[in-house]
């Protein structure tokens, strides 16, 4: 065999070398797409529900019954004050409605800052009602919506029955 002829045979061996790798390549590429797509597309593991001791959960309760009590009377205080100078005075009606929407707003995100995730679940969500009912009440009386105005009367009623929940569950 001369040299010429080995080196043919080389160069043939190379080229077939190099058809070969780009062919790998795209392989690799895409078992590596799939991989991702099946990453990328598969059911997310729901994470375990956090589970809470029977003392965590009275403590939570405990808290947050006193910062309901303490809502509800502030609720019922501000919302229910007489105007200082009668009826006449606006700048007092003008303070006593402010005072009844800060404590309305401010009650409402009291309560869902206050609420502690061992809360027990019936508990939590009748006092969430209740706070975002507070909160949608102050944001109507900010506009100017009466209490008869019936998209506002249904909020009270709601923030009613929500209450009563409350206030049964923290007995």
């Amino acid at each position: 065999m001369s040299s010429s002829d080995s080196s043919s045979n080389r160069h043939a061996g190379d080229s077939r070398g190099a058809s070969v790798l780009p062919i790998v390549a795209v392989i690799l590429a895409l078992i590596a797409v799939g991989l991702a797509a099946w990453a990328a597309f598969r059911p997310a593991k729901e994470p375990a529900a956090p589970t809470y001791t029977a003392s965590q959960q009275s403590d939570a309760k405990a808290k947050i019954c006193a910062a309901a009590d303490v809502v509800r009377r502030g609720v019922s205080l501000n919302t229910n004050l007489p105007i200082p100078g009668g009826e006449g005075d606006v700048t007092g009606s003008l303070a006593v409605a402010a005072n009844a929407r800060l404590s309305l707003s401010n009650g409402g995100q009291y309560l869902l800052a206050r609420l502690d995730p061992a809360t027990p679940s019936d508990l939590a969500d009748s006092v969430r009602e209740f706070a975002n009912e507070l909160l949608d009440i102050g944001a109507g009386s900010i506009v100017g919506l009466q209490n008869s105005d019936p998209a506002q009367a249904a909020r009270l009623k709601a923030a009613d029955a929500a209450n009563v929940k409350i206030a049964e569950a923290c007995k």
